[in-house]
């Protein structure tokens, strides 16, 4: 053989060796990527069913809550107007009637 084919002959060699383990490591990080992307799915999985676990624990407690207890919705500038007594005699009757109108209107 000449020593222009055994050039060539190892430069193609060389070039399709160099593309097979090229080849490989490409398929080898692509592969590693994927396995990221279904951990990462994963992850993404676990916290949505914590964070569904989290809500539903706090309808059931706010369902507990308001069985036990009255709840009002209370306008803040409307509240203080309902504390402060009236001129008329029944300061006891007139407070209730403004605090039943004050709750009336918050809502």
């Amino acid at each position: 053989m000449s020593r222009a084919s055994k050039l060539t002959l190892l430069g193609t060699t060389l070039f399709a060796a160099g593309t097979v383990v090229f080849v490989h490591y490409q398929q080898k990080s692509e592969k590693e990527a994927m396995h990221q992307g279904v951990i990462r799915d994963m992850e993404q999985q676990r916290l949505k069913r914590e964070r569904q676990l989290d809500f539903d624990l706090q309808r059931v407690l706010e369902a507990e809550y308001k069985k036990d207890q009255t709840v009002h919705n209370t306008d803040s500038s409307a509240g203080a107007g309902a504390t402060a007594p009236s001129l008329g005699s029944n300061k006891t009757g007139t407070v209730a009637a403004t605090t039943a109108t004050a709750t009336s209107a918050g809502r």
